[in-house]
């Protein structure tokens, strides 16, 4: 990932529905008690019913991000991506066409506290609990 791509975020000049919304892998065969070193940080705007916001973030591409943090590996900077469908997805390569994953039902997701929403990866669909809303 080329990290000279991402500019510094100035959260003055964004609306101030921008969130950082943490996500932790929830409980799972692999994961009995759930983990907090598997997980991603989600910058992007929410409405008043704490989904993401489409319109907005089309006004605020480059501010939409995603890092996604793996134990033993460097975390993956990225964009959060609307697609067709009302569809979220997080690409790490930023001048690459192919999304890395997807979030299930983004578009239909509430994005509170202790919230579950489900991310397809590589290998298959994973659950996540939302562990922290904080405005920028």
């Amino acid at each position: 990932m080329n990290r000279a791509a991402f500019k510094p975020l100035q959260n003055t000049a964004l609306p101030p529905s921008f969130r950082q919304v943490r996500l932790e892998r929830a409980r799972e065969h692999d994961h009995p008690d759930g983990t907090s070193a598997i997980g991603y940080i989600i910058v992007a705007p929410l409405d008043t019913e704490s989904r993401i916001d489409a319109e907005t973030s089309k006004a605020h591409r480059d501010a939409c991000r995603v890092v996604r943090q793996r134990p033993d590996e460097p975390d993956q900077l990225g964009h959060v991506v609307h697609g067709p469908n009302n569809s979220w997805r997080f690409h790490y390569d930023v001048a690459g066409a192919v999304a890395d994953e997807a979030g299930y039902h983004f578009g239909n997701e509430r994005f509170r506290l202790g919230e579950y929403v489900s991310v397809r990866e590589a290998d298959g669909m994973h659950p996540y609990r939302v562990v922290a809303v904080t405005p920028l």
